[in-house]
């Protein structure tokens, strides 16, 4: 295909026509247009641009086919010889081209709103978090060092309300009946005979706390028998035997000592997770369990619980030495981390954020004791090997 094809007059050349729609319609005697030539028809023949012989799709004949192809969507604004250029998907009569600079220079971009950097939310009234937990800790040590009974009260107290919130929550969401009444009685029971009777104590008062939610439950129709004492057991193993722990400490010489290296290290665990977490955290350590959490947040809350742990076993506690601090912290920092998974497994699969409402910015009692919970045995046990149960 040469040049001198392209500027022809109508019945000129070996493909006359083909390549130039007028407004009356092809030129008589002309070959069908292209597909990319079904235009609104214009009163002259334009010339087309030059296109430099290029084989045709999937092959190398140059047949009309092929060169209607390549005329065909890939050409939609059609510059012509005249300096006019003709926009094939909007108008058919040719519009001035637009004129040329030898050094055009780019358009600057339109300056673009800048957006505020996001700040990290904590997720909850921080204010508020930070006012309760103060005064729930001057309660405790108050408690703790004055008269010992007044703090197996308030561990008496805080079972019953963490029970009453988790069988709600189990009722409300999963239709779960857990009998409330023998588990708070058993449950109060349990703290005490912890208290009392040491670990003997809390065992007997475990099983027959087991045995009443059986036999209430036996009053209501059997249906949903099994699954509601199968939680009433699991709430009565959960919340008041974890919490005779505690009690059992308190039973030693150096009783309130342990008792707060208990609190102390958990709290500080949490605070190191949270902080270092908050500020460093990019790795996710359990996202379908909890997405907050990071295994950065898990480094901080072993690093403070350990440098916590060795001060409180140097200082606090009889007999105690720094080695076995920086053992203590570890282990609470895993135990209260795993604690605090459990509970967000329990609340992902009832669907709900907090357990209560009870302490703003905390949730409920239950989401303050997730974390203490399950570490409560494993610091009264270390606590016994180290330095004997006093």
């Amino acid at each position: 295909m040469n040049d001198s094809s392209w500027g022809s007059p109508p019945g000129a050349g070996p493909h006359a026509g083909y390549w130039g729609p007028t407004d009356q319609g092809p030129v008589q005697g002309a070959a069908p247009a292209g597909p990319a030539y079904d235009a609104p028809e214009a009163q002259q023949t334009r010339p087309m641009p030059i296109v430099p012989d290029v084989p045709a799709y999937g092959g190398d004949q140059d047949d009309d086919r092929g060169a209607a192809r390549l005329s065909g969507p890939l050409f939609r604004d059609e510059t012509f010889r005249d300096g006019t250029f003709r926009d094939q998907t909007t108008s058919a009569q040719p519009r001035a081209a637009a004129p040329q600079t030898q050094n055009p220079e780019p358009m600057p971009d339109a300056p673009q709103p800048a957006s505020a950097p996001q700040k990290k939310s904590a997720g909850r009234d921080l204010g508020a978090a930070i006012g309760v937990g103060v005064g729930l800790g001057v309660v405790i040590v108050a408690s703790l060092f004055v008269v010992k009974a007044v703090f197996v009260g308030v561990i008496a107290v805080a079972v019953v309300v963490g029970l009453w919130e988790l069988t709600s929550r189990l009722e409300e969401r999963k239709g779960i009946r857990a009998p409330l009444v023998p588990l708070a009685v058993g449950g109060a029971a349990m703290v005490v005979a912890g208290y009392v009777r040491d670990a003997e104590g809390a065992w007997v008062a475990m099983a027959l706390t087991a045995l009443a939610v059986l036999v209430w439950r036996m009053t209501e129709p059997p249906e949903g028998y099994l699954k509601d004492v199968t939680a009433g057991v699991f709430a009565a193993f959960y919340v008041p035997f974890l919490a005779t722990f505690v009690a059992m400490m308190l039973t030693a010489d150096d009783g309130p000592q342990r008792v707060l290296t208990f609190l102390l290290l958990t709290v500080v665990s949490d605070t190191g997770a949270y902080a270092v977490g908050w500020r460093f955290g990019k790795h996710k350590l359990a996202p379908r369990i909890s997405p907050g959490k990071t295994r950065e947040g898990l480094l901080g809350a072993v690093s403070f619980a350990m440098v916590a742990g060795a001060l409180c076993m140097q200082f606090l506690i009889d007999d105690g030495t720094w080695w076995q601090g920086l053992l203590l912290g570890l282990a609470v920092a895993a135990s209260a981390t795993l604690g605090d998974l459990g509970e967000s497994m329990i609340k992902r699969d009832l669907g709900i954020k907090d357990m209560g409402t009870l302490l703003p910015g905390h949730g409920g009692i239950m989401d303050r004791l997730d974390s203490l919970l399950p570490t409560a045995p494993v610091v009264w046990l270390l606590l016994v090997l180290f330095v004997g149960s006093g």
